[in-house]
């Protein structure tokens, strides 16, 4: 890191003119606690200015450019008319916000990307998108993975925030070095990938047109991601001059990471720290469940005016009595997977407390399975009571109880109940790229609580003809050619071949004859 910055007149030093908008080099911030010294006090007139709320140290540590653009004073209109959304911002990003700052500067990275999380998720880390992305910083399975994010049935990585934090810094550290340094670059890899930006550049280059960020022809979302960010930063650098009143949080640490050593009941740890269970679950959102994972990760977020203290209990605390035991008998029939089921348990745990190598277990026998200490309407923060709590709110006059079938989809679903997907998908705390399992229970919110009875719903295989097209197909099945391209991944192909198969989802009583 280098040496600490100087700041003159409570602000940076204007670029030089070397240094592009979108390629400045990210400026030394200045150590949690300690006093900014101004030019003037080098010259012994003034007092040191000691940062004491985490919102003035972004502030003072900010340096991207703000260009006079249409959609960044589009959203930094929007912010200033909703003041009451940065107050919410600022109540659930006060536990979090010092860590990330602090992982921030640790890095030496725009302290702007301590904002993402507020366009991403609003701060919170229970949200889940449409587009299957997870927790405060919004990561995609297939990114979580590659940036070692744990998921299972027990935990998922996307939501913890110590551990989402470190991969979603880790990312961006790779997505800057993979857009040439260049910061504006980066921001848009992380809402649409690395590779869409830099082909968008070399489209740019092989034209013979401008390549900064403002020049290049993104997806919608991404070319409005990108000021939103920008116009975020310029209302909280200026907060007093736009009226906006954001609650103070204290420069210093909230939350202590504690290592608990294994699997551990979280009611039995909410106890332990002399907390409630939800106000523990609310800090440790990754866990699904009514317990942490029993291979790990084994930590937990406290409070950290608590975290001394449960250390203490937790040490005098008996390892058998981390968790609630039964001693279950086998019966004939049984199998580990139907055992797991009404446990709420995993085949996987079932088979580790048990030391069972293979799936075979023998009537008769015993079995230890760990239960929850409480009702699990007690574990209000699981995945199944948020879910739940999500069906059961009344939407309209009509709610259907859906039990998935072998060959259902969201789509044939919604279809037959005259439903949107994303609806469907938001209903039952999925997004529309969910796969469905077979016993799945899904809710349905419609005007009557039936399904078009005249509905007859099949999977066609059909062979194209000679001087057939996609939009003569679709109206003959009285589908959309959207659909006809999206159910055979069409997309990259221009045209469709005689002989050529294509799969359809098709109400057989509208087909054109």
């Amino acid at each position: 890191m280098r040496a600490p910055y100087i700041i003159i007149a409570g602000g940076f030093s204007l670029l030089t003119g070397c240094q592009s908008l979108d390629t400045v080099a990210v400026t030394p911030i200045t150590m949690a606690s300690e006093p900014i010294m101004t030019a003037d006090t080098q010259q012994a007139s003034r007092s040191p200015v000691v940062i004491d709320d985490v919102w003035q140290r972004i502030r003072l540590n900010m340096h991207l450019n703000v260009p006079d653009n249409k959609l960044v004073n589009q959203y930094r209109d929007w912010y200033i008319k909703h003041p009451r959304h940065l107050e919410l911002i600022s109540e659930r990003a006060a536990p979090f916000l010092y860590l990330i700052v602090n992982e921030i500067q640790k890095r030496d990275l725009p302290m702007e990307l301590a904002l993402l999380p507020v366009v991403e998720s609003a701060f919170d880390p229970f949200a889940y998108s449409q587009g299957a992305a997870s927790g405060l910083w919004q990561f995609t399975s297939p990114m979580a993975k590659y940036f070692g994010l744990q998921m299972n049935w027990w935990y998922d990585g996307r939501r913890d925030v110590p551990a989402a934090t470190i991969a979603a810094l880790d990312m961006m550290e790779y997505l800057y070095k993979k857009t040439n340094n260049n910061w504006l670059y980066a921001i848009a890899a992380y809402n649409t990938g690395e590779g869409r930006v830099l082909n968008a550049v070399k489209r740019n280059k092989k034209k013979g047109i401008a390549t900064d960020f403002w020049s290049l022809d993104l997806p919608t979302e991404t070319e409005r991601y990108v000021p939103q960010l920008l116009a975020l930063a310029d209302v909280i650098k200026n907060a007093d001059t736009y009226g906006i009143k954001l609650k103070t949080i204290p420069n210093k640490p909230r939350i202590e990471v504690v290592n608990v050593g294994e699997q551990i009941d979280l009611a039995v740890a909410a106890n332990l720290a002399d907390m409630s269970t939800s106000a523990l679950h609310k800090l440790n959102p990754g866990f699904n469940r009514w317990a942490t994972a029993p291979k790990g990760p084994h930590r937990l977020v406290l409070p950290i005016s608590k975290a001394e203290h449960f250390k203490q209990a937790l040490a005098n605390t008996k390892s058998d009595d981390r968790l609630n035991w039964e001693r279950y008998k086998v019966k004939s029939g049984d199998s580990l997977s139907t055992i797991a089921k009404h446990y709420r348990t995993t085949v996987a745990a079932l088979k580790a407390v048990n030391e069972i190598k293979g799936h075979i277990i023998v009537a008769g026998k015993y079995l230890l399975i760990p239960v929850a200490a409480k009702e699990p309407e007690q574990y209000a923060l699981s995945l199944e009571q948020r879910t739940s709590r999500k069906q059961n709110k009344k939407r309209s006059s009509g709610k259907v109880n859906y039990q998935v079938k072998s060959g259902d989809s969201l789509w044939k679903i919604a279809r037959s109940y005259k439903v949107k997907v994303t609806q469907l998908a938001s209903w039952n705390s999925m997004s529309a790229k969910d796969p469905l399992k077979i016993g799945q229970k899904l809710v349905i919110w419609t005007s009557n609580g039936k399904s078009s009875l005249s509905a007859i719903m099949r999977t066609v295989r059909y062979k194209v003809r000679s001087g057939d097209s996609l939009a003569r197909i679709a109206d003959k099945f009285n589908v959309s050619v959207t659909e006809l391209v999206k159910w055979n991944a069409l997309e990259k192909q221009k045209y469709i071949q005689p002989g050529q198969m294509l799969k359809l989802y098709v109400d057989m009583t509208k087909v054109r004859t």
